[in-house]
């Protein structure tokens, strides 16, 4: 298995050095203060990177809501139960 890994290791490089070498234009970047020229692979690269990243963030924050809201349930259920055995154990009165 371990050799597995290795070879799409690998892989994932060598396709990452032709993506390099098959677009290593310069492209000029103007932003407002100036600009500057960036090779394209560099670029999209980055770009995926980035959006990587915020994609990561962006769950990491939903399922940290997602589990407080589950413990925040678990608490309410808990003490639903509780009181239902509460009730359950209070003897029941005749009025007779």
């Amino acid at each position: 298995m371990r050799v597995f890994s290795y070879i799409f290791l690998l892989l994932i490089i060598l396709l990452g050095i032709t993506f390099a070498t098959l677009n290593s234009e310069v492209v000029s970047i103007n932003y407002y203060v100036g600009h500057r020229g960036f090779p394209l692979s560099l670029l999209l690269a980055s770009a995926f990177a980035i959006g990587c990243l915020l994609g990561i963030l962006m769950g990491t924050w939903l399922l940290l809501k997602a589990k407080v809201k589950n413990y925040r349930l678990r608490q309410r259920l808990e003490l639903a139960e509780k009181e239902i055995e509460n009730l359950r154990a209070i003897p029941l009165q005749d009025k007779h």
